[in-house]
């Protein structure tokens, strides 16, 4: 699974792509931030079933917010965002909720172990994977989604599972090791993950030069 500073590297490369005049080390924090407050819910699974990549790795939470910013915006001068923050404000919002939705969630539901995205409307765990590919002779070949004997496709089964309810899928974390209880003699070895794979190194590595890079050139070349 990646872990919280992958989510961050991520959030990175989005706000340098996105944030335009409103990127600055503030901004950034914000994002930073966001990514932090997604993996928060490993504490809510000491306390609950409902744990990690749950509570706060639902769809619901980027969407409720995108919908209370429209709703917040159509007021037009009245907008407490723009009253408060400006032009400015309302760019780092609405990248903090793409941010949350692509980063925080994203690389959790299209990795390994999955997540929980349409909790609490739809508990069940799902972990996105499979392939496209174009064939000389099968044609457009794709495993993320059965779609059966489709034309010009593939019959593959599909590559995206549902692993299970928030009861079945418990998430082990360095806040909660031993989630699913069981035997405790043994020393518990509480593993906090930085990286995991060699994807995640790179990403680490790319999101973190982009994120310095673009503070650097922000820094040195004048604004026309």
């Amino acid at each position: 699974m990646p872990s919280t500073v992958v989510h961050m590297a991520v959030a990175g490369l989005i706000g340098a792509a996105l944030l335009g005049t409103a990127f600055d080390r503030r901004s950034v924090l914000i994002l930073f931030g966001a990514m932090i407050a997604a993996d928060l819910d490993s504490f809510v699974g000491l306390v609950s079933v409902v744990g990690h990549r749950t509570a706060f790795h639902t769809l619901l939470v980027p969407i409720t917010a995108a919908v209370v910013l429209l709703v917040d915006l159509r007021r037009g001068e009245g907008s407490w965002v723009r009253r408060r923050w400006g032009p400015r404000g309302v760019r780092i919002t609405w990248v903090t909720i793409v941010a949350y939705a692509g980063a925080a969630i994203g690389l959790d539901l299209f990795s390994a172990g999955g997540a929980n995205p349409f909790w609490p409307l739809h508990d069940q765990f799902y972990v996105i994977d499979g392939k496209i590919e174009l064939s000389s002779r099968r044609g457009i070949v794709q495993t993320f989604v059965d779609l059966g004997s489709e034309r010009g496709g593939d019959a593959s089964s599909s590559e995206t599972v549902a692993r299970g309810t928030s009861r079945d899928v418990n998430v082990s974390t360095g806040i909660d090791p031993n989630p699913d209880g069981g035997d405790t003699a043994e020393p518990v070895d509480r593993v906090f993950p930085v990286v995991r794979s060699g994807w995640q190194l790179l990403v680490l590595v790319v999101g973190t030069t982009v994120t310095a890079a673009r503070f650097y050139v922000d820094q040195t070349v004048p604004a026309e």
